[in-house]
């Protein structure tokens, strides 16, 4: 069975895409910890980031870092953490997350919102996005 992020690369499930390259993606996090939450994913289902190969590992920070630094200039902040967490999901993936202190990174405190909301962010990042 297909992870999520598998059947959002083939398109079956829609998200809020902010980048993209023939082996990468980047989205918003549905339930963002912070507005401007995103999700970087390799476009090939790989369980574990740590099982990347070393050439695609590195060709997914530096994805990761190009999408971080539109993030930053979409969305005010002082930094952009990243994270490699989650077990929920068995596909390779880095959150982005703006941040004004530590205290930013809770994903226990998840927020909801709107389509419009969530249209406009992904807009905003992808048109500063180089």
């Amino acid at each position: 069975m297909a992870s999520v992020f598998s059947m959002i690369v083939a398109g079956e499930i829609p998200c809020y895409k902010v980048a993209e390259n023939d082996k990468f993606l980047a989205f918003l996090d549905i339930n963002p910890v912070m507005p401007g939450h995103t999700l970087v994913i390799p476009k090939r289902e790989v369980s574990y980031i740590f099982d990347m190969p070393d050439e695609e590992y590195v060709e997914f920070e530096l994805f990761a870092k190009k999408v971080a630094l539109g993030l930053k200039k979409a969305m005010p902040c002082v930094r952009i953490a990243e994270a490699v967490i989650g077990l929920e999901v068995p596909h390779a993936h880095i959150h982005l997350i703006p941040i004004n202190n530590e205290g930013d990174m809770n994903f226990r405190n998840k927020q909801s919102l709107s389509g419009e909301e969530m249209s406009s962010i992904a807009a905003r990042i992808a048109s500063e996005i180089k």
